[in-house]
């Protein structure tokens, strides 16, 4: 609660000194410097539920609490021409509901499965961009935003990005359904819930990510490194043996005047990941009795995937998305969540309210699933790094609904009250419905 406390009040200074950094923006903007900053804190509630039994990676079915918190200082400087560095501090606490366990499409995005009620600093983000442009008579201008200098490049354009990073920053980067400290929440709608995209316990990685833009068009293709154990804290630079490929083809396009966007997503991993078939065969011929799929015992692991992402708007005030994910499911999730196939959809309306353009409503489904060599590895009593009931004997899909009610307090200030509602949680029909309240404060600038 102290380190809360002090995040509030470092929250409340900086906002007050904003009418300073306010009068500055032009020379900032000028400048070779910017730079943003943003405060989440995310308070969950889960009454009692029906549970005839649990795991070690089971929701808990008594009623409880928890809280999260995260708060970014987003740092960049120009250098030469076309390039700029960025650098992100970072400070998050507090942990999820059953300490972020036993829900694949886990209700809170802001959580790590490690978190812990004491605050940490860590690097988040320092990375270069190097733009370079192709076409000389055709420019657009790169407004100042969050790891983004304003900028003039050119309309045909390659970015090259290295460094520390989020792989979701990049790829799947869908307008409506992506930030957990913004919009919707759950894992399964921040991301696409089948891309096992490489990343360590708080969500970074050691990447390469090549961007090249067109009128109307964007591809991306990056390499990332994996994480030494699932879902771990550790990356390992073994390359050679051990990293994540992904593509991604943009289309921008319109309808009526109404913008939209179409992407199309292919992931190649190369990991520790153990088969799940070959975990379940050691178990029952007594060669391993262990019943996990966290610590990989050698490299060659593959998981290879597919995502679309949809989004569209339907007039000037409601937009739409859509999402599909599938991954071949034969060896065990490493990085992001343990599902194997996902589809998801939704709404957000803006203008509630006379005089009130900014607070919104957002409204989603999702309905998550898993292999069948995944169903049978939980069966038999195996767990993951997420979810894992000790037994799985009436498999069904997850499915999750998800509403939210933002509002804009202040000119920085946001606060949302969301409700979650999740039957079948980790794919098992014998526990559950679940439902989960929530409030939320967000401030950024």
């Amino acid at each position: 609660m102290k380190s809360l406390l002090r995040f509030l009040i470092f929250s409340i200074l900086l906002i007050a000194f904003e009418s300073g950094i306010d009068a500055q923006n032009a020379l900032l903007n000028d400048s070779a410097w910017n730079f943003h900053f943003q405060f989440t804190g995310i308070i969950q509630y889960n009454p009692p539920f029906h549970s005839p039994y649990t795991g070690q990676n089971s929701f808990l079915p008594e009623a409880a609490r928890a809280f999260s918190v995260t708060s970014t200082a987003f740092l960049g400087r120009k250098l030469w021409p076309g390039a700029s560095i960025y650098f992100n501090p970072e400070m998050a606490g507090g942990q999820g509901l059953s300490s972020t366990l036993g829900i694949a499409g886990f209700p809170n995005g802001e959580t790590f499965r490690i978190g812990a009620d004491q605050t940490v600093v860590y690097v988040a983000r320092i990375f270069l961009k190097q733009q370079i442009n192709f076409d000389k008579e055709h420019y657009d201008t790169l407004d100042d935003g969050i790891n983004q200098v304003k900028e003039r490049v050119s309309t045909k354009r390659l970015t090259i990005n290295l460094g520390k990073v989020g792989i979701a920053d990049f790829f799947d980067q869908n307008t409506v359904s992506h930030d957990p400290r913004s919009d919707f929440m759950n894992w399964s709608l921040m991301n696409n819930g089948a891309y096992d995209y490489p990343a360590n316990t708080r969500g970074y990685t050691g990447a390469l990510v090549l961007e090249y833009y067109t009128p109307g068009w964007a591809f991306r293709a990056g390499t990332a490194l994996e994480p030494t154990y699932a879902n771990g804290p550790y990356l390992n630079f073994n390359w050679t043996k051990t990293n994540s490929e992904t593509i991604e083809i943009q289309k921008d396009y319109s309808i009526h005047k109404l913008p939209g966007t179409v992407r199309l997503l292919l992931y190649y991993n190369t990991s520790k990941a153990p088969a799940y078939q070959t975990v379940i065969d050691e178990y029952k011929n007594g060669t391993d009795t262990a019943l996990d799929v966290i610590y990989g015992k050698q490299y060659g692991g593959k998981k290879y995937g597919i995502g679309i992402s949809l989004n569209q708007s339907i007039s000037s005030r409601l937009n739409s998305f859509f999402r599909f994910g599938w991954n071949d499911g034969k060896t065990a999730s490493w990085a992001f969540a343990e599902i194997d196939n996902t589809f998801s959809l939704g709404l957000r309306y803006y203008g509630i309210g006379k005089g009130r353009p900014v607070d919104n409503i957002g409204f989603a489904l999702v309905s998550n699933g898993i292999s069948s060599d995944h169903r049978d590895f939980l069966n038999v009593g195996g767990y993951g790094f997420m979810i894992g009931d000790g037994k799985l004997p009436n498999y069904a899909r997850e499915n999750i609904a998800e509403f939210f009610y933002e509002v804009k307090l202040f000119e920085n200030l946001f606060t949302t009250l969301d409700y979650q509602f999740v039957t079948n949680p980790a794919y098992n029909q014998d526990r559950g419905p679940v439902s989960l309240l929530a409030a939320r404060v967000h401030i950024y600038f």
